[in-house]
């Protein structure tokens, strides 16, 4: 049996218990890349570049709004909690209303990830053990720290740009005044936290060549 391209536990284990390779899965050799950053720095981009190189890409965001979508008891919750106004009336969660709630006060920010996290670490699980044979699976969290899902990954890759123009776009790009794009940036964790425990930095502050040259070379890392 050849055993080189195998990861040392699994040749450890083939060579003292050779009956219990049959019963391991393909996940053990998968790479399992934990997506995140600061808020506006260009995570969307890195992940949709990163689906065009064949990885399977889990977004954490789509779950959040799975979580609150039309007719969820999450939603009916916020409703309860905060007034039927926060819901449109096509039915869908006002999330603009929710937001000047929760970056206001930290509090109720914590009350809604205390239920939203353990909905998205869910469906990231089920959605992983599925795709299980994929050779790199990418996990686009925006909060993997925070919500404390490091775990699920195998390494961890933080998109980042100078703080002034993380500002900018979110400025740009949610309609918000300085004032409130600042407070969602400091709901999170700090870019230079983020930096620090990361395994790949990608740095978004130039252009599109020369990120994709960056995200490139990680991916072609051992």
């Amino acid at each position: 049996m050849l055993l080189l391209s195998l990861p040392i536990d699994v040749i450890v284990q083939t060579q003292f218990f050779p009956d219990r390779l049959s019963f391991m899965s393909f996940s053990t050799l998968q790479r399992t890349i934990g997506l995140t950053g600061g808020i506006a720095t260009g995570k969307t981009t890195v992940s949709s570049y990163l689906a065009t190189r064949s990885c399977k890409v889990l977004d954490a965001d789509l779950y959040a709004r799975e979580a609150v979508e039309p007719g969820s008891v999450g939603l009916l919750a916020i409703a309860q909690r905060y007034g039927p106004d926060l819901v449109r009336a096509d039915g869908t969660l006002d999330r603009p209303k929710l937001g000047q709630i929760i970056f206001q006060d930290k509090f109720e920010k914590q009350w809604l990830e205390a239920w939203v996290h353990p909905f998205v670490r869910d469906r990231l699980e089920s959605a992983r053990d599925a795709l299980s044979q994929a050779p790199i699976l990418v996990m686009a969290i925006p909060l993997l720290f925070e919500a404390q899902m490091t775990d699920l990954v195998s390494e961890i890759w933080v998109v980042t740009c100078p703080e002034a123009e993380q500002l900018r776009r979110l400025m740009e790009r949610d309609g918000l005044t300085q004032s409130q794009a600042q407070a969602r940036i400091d709901s999170q964790w700090s870019l230079a936290e983020k930096r620090d425990r990361a395994d790949v930095v990608i740095d978004n502050g130039s252009d599109l060549r020369d990120l994709y040259s960056q995200v490139d070379a990680a991916l072609s890392r051992d």
